[in-house]
């Protein structure tokens, strides 16, 4: 069983709790994790499928001359769970793209 926090596949049972060798997080797997497949952007909003975001800083695109301006609209995000860039969407003039949503707050 993965953790819930940090995603990592090394945890351990301890007693009727799991425990995450990573992150030292505990949880009971019993107890149903609501907050499990959530994403949130840098403000701590929680993100959904179709919101619209924008870019608080410059990101750098790897094979662009330009990076991406902060206070880029990005709308129509579609959200990921198995990645670590979790956002993916299009971008005018850069095309399809992931971005994490640690760089991003909802609009």
């Amino acid at each position: 069983m993965n953790c819930p926090k940090c995603h990592s596949e090394y945890t351990y049972e301890n007693g009727a709790l799991m425990v995450c060798t990573q992150c030292f997080y505990e949880w009971n797997p019993q107890e149903e994790q609501d907050d499990v497949q959530k994403i949130l952007d840098a403000n701590g909003n929680e993100l959904q499928n179709g919101d619209s975001v924008v870019v608080i800083k410059d990101l750098p695109v790897k094979g662009a001359p330009k990076p991406i301006k902060a206070g880029t609209k990005v709308k129509n995000i579609r959200l990921n769970f198995d990645n670590d860039h979790n956002i993916d969407c299009k971008i005018d003039g850069f095309g399809s793209m992931a971005l994490k949503s640690e760089f991003v707050r909802k609009s």
